[in-house]
């Protein structure tokens, strides 16, 4: 804990000397230039990193500050930036992560040198991340029993959240279906590809390797796999494969309805603060999340006034508007009141699939200063 207290970085007030001191100067006032200063290093100096999202931007350029601090935002992908907390340099005061290889590695490992705040930087459905062989006889959920399927990283977040889906709305379990990891991911420029807490696997599962240099897409291709369970989309669904298509063709409507039966927009991402510098500077929970925050209502106000001239999407407006019709006002939300659900579930799937050794309870993950943290939109 010691060793990183000490890296964390303030700026401190630094003192002008000279021989010729201004008139103002030595009346004791200070000019417009050097109160800047004097403000800018009482501030606390942290970095956060995070992919730029639109909901995130107004923090990235500057336009919404974190209180009390001077911030430096480095971009990166959710890999690097899972490398960096749990077995790089942690020099990241704040940073987003992805939940599952959070989950894992408190869980199971003792990691406790990063805490969770309830900032859920990346939601996504996940009937759309399940593509087929189309000559396999492959036309819904069931049919995906006894088959083989790819992935590129059996527990990350995305695939936790598929597996526990399909079983919970359909009742397809993992162990009914043969899984091939692969070490390689068709969309790792995207990615940044599976880190070690993406690769964790229960020993109870039918689980090969993949030859060594081939993807999930390569094995789809080749016939050697009947699907891919993918984050985003493999190269093979990119370069619109005449066989290869998804198992929910209007995933939309599927989606929808899902959201309308659990209330559940699935959680990937959170951001995450280093213990040491929450313990420290207790203050610095809320700022965060209320920075965020203001960000995002910077986005949804964009989104309303003028994004759906300026978006290349023809039906934006309208799909925002029925967006905002089905989940509300503030559909990505944050807060632990708002994403409870969604929490708790992608906590029991992890320990359900054999993944976590427990379920997890959110209390003892998240900082407890930001508990009950709620967002005035």
């Amino acid at each position: 804990m010691n060793k990183r207290a000490s890296r964390r970085r303030f700026l401190t007030t630094s003192l002008l000397a000279g021989a010729v001191v201004p008139v103002s100067r030595a009346l004791g006032q200070r000019t417009t230039k050097e109160k800047s200063h004097a403000a800018a290093s009482s501030k606390l100096g942290i970095t956060v990193a995070g992919y730029e999202y639109e909901r995130v931007r107004a923090l990235v350029d500057g336009r919404v500050q974190i209180e009390g601090c001077q911030t430096q935002f480095e971009t990166d992908s959710i890999g690097q930036m899972n490398q960096h907390v749990f077995s790089g340099p942690q020099t990241r005061e704040v940073t987003e992560v992805g939940i599952s290889p959070f989950m894992l590695a408190f869980c199971n490992d003792g990691f406790r040198d990063y805490e969770l705040l309830p900032i859920f930087v990346l939601k996504i459905f996940r009937h759309k991340s399940i593509f087929i062989r189309t000559d396999r006889g492959i036309r819904a959920p069931k049919d995906l029993r006894g088959r083989k399927i790819a992935t590129p990283g059996y527990s990350s977040s995305s695939l936790t959240w598929i597996r526990g889906i399909l079983q919970d709305e359909y009742g397809v379990r993992p162990d009914e279906i043969r899984w091939v990891v692969t070490g390689k991911d068709s969309a790792a420029k995207l990615t940044g590809g599976a880190s070690n807490w993406e690769r964790v696997v229960p020993s109870n599962l039918s689980i090969s390797q993949a030859p060594e240099g081939q993807d999930e897409s390569d094995l789809l291709l080749a016939g050697d796999v009947d699907a891919i369970f993918h984050p985003a989309e493999p190269q093979v669904y990119v370069d619109r494969h005449p066989k290869v298509d998804r198992l929910f063709a209007d995933h939309r409507k599927v989606e929808r309805a899902y959201f309308a039966k659990t209330g559940i927009f699935p959680i990937m991402h959170v951001v995450a603060i280093r213990r040491d510098v929450a313990k420290a500077e207790p203050w610095l929970p809320k700022a965060v999340f209320e920075a965020y925050s203001r960000a995002k209502q910077l986005d949804y106000e964009e989104m309303r006034k003028s994004r759906w001239a300026y978006s290349s999407l023809p039906w934006y407006g309208q799909e925002l508007n029925e967006t905002s019709e089905l989940m509300g006002k503030n559909f990505y939300s944050y807060g632990i009141k708002k994403n409870r659900k969604a929490l708790e579930a992608v906590f029991r799937y992890s320990h359900q699939q054999g993944l976590a050794k427990r379920v997890l309870k959110i209390d003892e993950v998240f900082n407890r200063t930001t508990l009950d943290l709620e967002e005035s939109i």
